[in-house]
């Protein structure tokens, strides 16, 4: 016989930041709504719910004016209509098809092996302190065109910039560095844009300061917001998808060895770690009217938290859900990067992630040189690699030994 808990997990509570994955079962199963008092808003984790606050216009995005526009300005995830439908016109070629392919791919091919150099004769490494937080944040830094002796710099501000989204305790400490980095990066970027409009080159950058659609172009200031957007969003999906990936391949040998013997699963195993152990774990939505979810009524101008990582993990969508397994049936790895994916990693309709593409191939990218490098693997000794994180979570770190190196 089992028993109802009393009270709601608390998404702030140190458990729930430890191991927040009992805490999802509990809330799908016995606490599908929540109202969180100390944050005021709402929370929902069943799929269905969330599947729905993804993709009917009821749920908005105006969460993000508060959110994420006081460090990123504003951005076209805030934007509807015909707004977003031109600025993400704007920006979407530059990361599918020939621009990815012909511009880009041997951007991220090149990144990727100068990182793997560093260690690549060394007994054993950390995956996420060598590789995985540096590779995509170089990638972007690289293709906007920008001077390669900043990537460190372009480093840190990614850090805070990523510290400020996931400050669900409000720290002041970590707003104010949010700020200054919001600071810092203007005063960085916006010469460098308007030098790029009278004198484009073949870089990101130069694509976004001349495209044109319709008579509507990028301002500066749109340009501006896009470029801190990417590093944040596009950073950490790939930093911790990365990190994730050989986390959970490692913690399976068997499947680790089918990877490593046909390299056609690289997309089925990032997709189950999109869904086994996603990235981003939250994503915020506002409804314009009062709307009704499983457990009750979720008030007109609330704040929705979407639990991802309780999603892509129901029952009711997925069997065995609690397991990693790249060979599932009930996942769609040939939909999984576009916006009619079954798992909810990358959210889905019309803000569904516009850097989706880039991320498969840079993970593609990375998985095939790291294993190509490294004909041995596995964790280092007394290695035991946890997830850390709640707004976004993955490994802290990942040391692995190389193996039979002495």
């Amino acid at each position: 016989m089992t028993t109802t808990p009393s009270t709601a997990p608390d998404i702030l509570s140190p458990e729930f930041a430890a191991d927040p994955y009992p805490a999802y079962r509990t809330m799908r199963e016995d606490f599908p709504l929540i109202h969180h008092h100390t944050t005021g808003g709402y929370i929902i984790s069943r799929y269905e719910d969330i599947v729905r606050a993804f993709k009917d216009p009821v749920f908005t995005s105006r969460n993000y004016d508060w959110q994420i526009e006081p460090v990123h300005g504003r951005t076209i995830l805030q934007m509807d209509g015909r707004e977003h439908s031109v600025r993400r016109a704007l920006v979407a070629p530059a990361f599918r098809g020939k621009d990815l392919r012909e511009k880009f791919l041997p951007v991220i091919e090149r990144n990727s092996r100068e990182l793997i150099d560093a260690f690549r004769d060394a007994p054993e490494a950390d995956l996420v302190g060598q590789y995985a937080t540096r590779f995509p944040i170089n990638v972007i830094v690289d293709m906007l065109g920008l001077d390669r002796a900043d990537h460190g710099r372009f480093h840190v501000w990614y850090t805070s910039m990523i510290d400020f989204l996931g400050n669900l305790s409000q720290d002041p400490e970590i707003a104010a560095a949010g700020l200054r980095t919001r600071d810092e990066l203007a005063a960085y970027m916006i010469p460098i844009i308007q030098d790029r409009r009278t004198c484009p080159g073949d870089d990101l950058l130069s694509v976004l300061c001349t495209a044109e659609i319709d008579g509507t172009r990028m301002s500066d200031e749109d340009i501006k917001a896009f470029v801190s957007l990417l590093l944040a969003a596009g950073g950490e999906t790939t930093d911790k998808a990365i990190a994730g990936l050989f986390r959970n391949l490692l913690a399976h040998p068997e499947q680790l060895a089918a990877v490593r013997e046909d390299r056609t699963l690289i997309p089925a195993a990032f997709a189950e770690t999109l869904r086994f152990t996603p990235p981003v774990h939250m994503i915020f939505r506002q409804p314009c009217e009062d709307v009704e979810v499983s457990g009750g009524t979720i008030p007109a101008g609330a704040t929705v938290t979407c639990l991802i990582g309780a999603a892509n993990r129901d029952g009711s969508r997925y069997a065995d859900p609690d397991t990693f397994d790249i060979f599932r049936e009930d996942l769609t790895t040939g939909s999984a990067f576009s916006a009619a994916a079954d798992h909810l990693a990358f959210a889905l309709g019309r803000h569904f992630c516009v850097g989706a593409l880039l991320a498969k191939t840079e993970v593609e990218v990375g998985v095939n040189h790291l294993l190509d490098a490294f004909p041995a693997m596995a964790f280092a000794d007394g290695e035991t690699p946890t997830e850390t994180g709640v707004f976004t979570r993955g490994p802290g770190s990942l040391r692995v030994r190389f193996a039979g190196r002495a």
